[in-house]
């Protein structure tokens, strides 16, 4: 995934607009709230290939490339990059529309590991495709 990417890559699994309540003293964004989106739109990829309850193990290779502002709309696009006996990896990516309009701007991305996990939130066997 590189900084000057020209275009998503994966699904568009979230779509948000980012709100005055979730600013950092500096009037940005925050980048845990932006993180947090990440989190959930990997949850949901992960959980619908899974077919049930998924837990986030690991983030790795988080990188915030530019600020997110009030009123930009967020879009989470995830992608599975591997799936182990228990796991999915997945690449996710947020983008940004200024104020709703214009070019996408990507502006975060990272590697999400998730666990297929039972009720008992024991790790379970990832089902065949």
């Amino acid at each position: 995934m590189s900084e000057d990417a020209p275009h998503p890559s994966g699904e568009l699994s979230l779509r948000t607009v980012a709100m005055p309540a979730d600013t950092n003293p500096a009037g940005d964004i925050f980048g845990g709230w932006i993180m947090s989106l990440m989190d959930l739109a990997a949850g949901v990829t992960a959980g619908t290939r899974a077919r049930g309850r998924v837990a986030t193990a690991a983030v790795s290779n988080l990188s915030f490339l530019r600020p997110v502002k009030v009123g930009d709309v967020v879009c989470v696009y995830t992608g599975i990059k591997r799936i182990g006996r228990s796991s999915i990896t997945l690449d996710v990516e947020a983008w940004i529309l200024r104020r709703g309009q214009g070019d996408r701007v990507r502006v975060t991305a990272a590697e999400f590991v998730l666990v297929a996990v039972d009720d008992a939130g024991k790790p379970r066997d990832v089902p065949p495709a």
